[in-house]
């Protein structure tokens, strides 16, 4: 029979097909290329909002720096200034005693703090008498008074070879004053600046009155 004649044929093997296993293989690619650029994004992102900021920020200091923060020079004042006890014995050396008002005006916005102040009395060209106060501190748009009281260095005044009845027959004397001042102003630890203050008064001492005032006074300021 025909059937039984023909032999049977070996099936062949069939071609190798892994569709599912290449699906997740591209799949898989597709989903860490999608993570590594969103964290691309992410990170640009947050360095691009970094770098804004810090350019804000560094507008925002400068604007305040040139503006609001911007060290000013602090403001000293003569408000004012006499003689008491002008005392003279016969030919001898003249004897006084000096008050001098000082204010400083400080119009930064954080405090100005300054060491210890002199103030120094001029006659002829000599200094004829020294006083030294002590430092302190002016807080932000505020103003502190001094109250300077010196003796005149009798020495000193008979060093320049005038006499008493002459100092007292001349019925003024004119005299200068030069205060100095030295101190810095710190804006919260960022902005310092040293700033020292000196004020030149050049006055006319009446001599009388009992109290001995000033008149024309004249006051020039400048800072270093």
């Amino acid at each position: 029979m025909a059937e039984k004649g023909e032999e049977a044929k070996p099936l062949g093997p069939s071609a190798a097909v892994y569709p599912t296993e290449t699906f997740d293989e591209e799949g898989a690619m597709q989903w860490r290329s999608a993570q590594y650029l969103r964290k691309r994004r992410g990170v640009l992102f947050c360095c691009g909002c970094c770098g804004v900021l810090v350019v804000v920020l560094g507008l925002v200091a400068l604007v305040l720096a040139l503006t609001a923060f911007k060290v000013k020079d602090p403001v000293l004042t003569m408000n004012s200034i006499h003689f008491s006890g002008l005392r003279v014995g016969g030919p001898g050396p003249v004897n006084a005693t000096l008050t001098a008002d000082v204010s400083i005006k400080n119009p930064n916005m954080a405090s100005y703090e300054f060491r210890n102040s002199t103030t120094e009395l001029y006659y002829g060209g000599k200094v004829v008498a020294v006083a030294r106060a002590p430092g302190g501190e002016v807080a932000a748009h505020r103003t502190v008074r001094l109250n300077v009281t010196v003796d005149v260095m009798a020495d000193r005044v008979a060093g320049l070879g005038i006499p008493a009845v002459g100092f007292l027959a001349a019925g003024s004397v004119n005299l200068t004053t030069r205060t100095e001042i030295n101190g810095r102003v710190n804006m919260f630890g960022v902005f310092r600046r040293e700033l020292d203050v000196f004020l030149n008064c050049s006055m006319t001492m009446d001599l009388s009155l009992t109290e001995q005032g000033v008149k024309d006074k004249v006051c020039t300021m400048k800072t270093e």
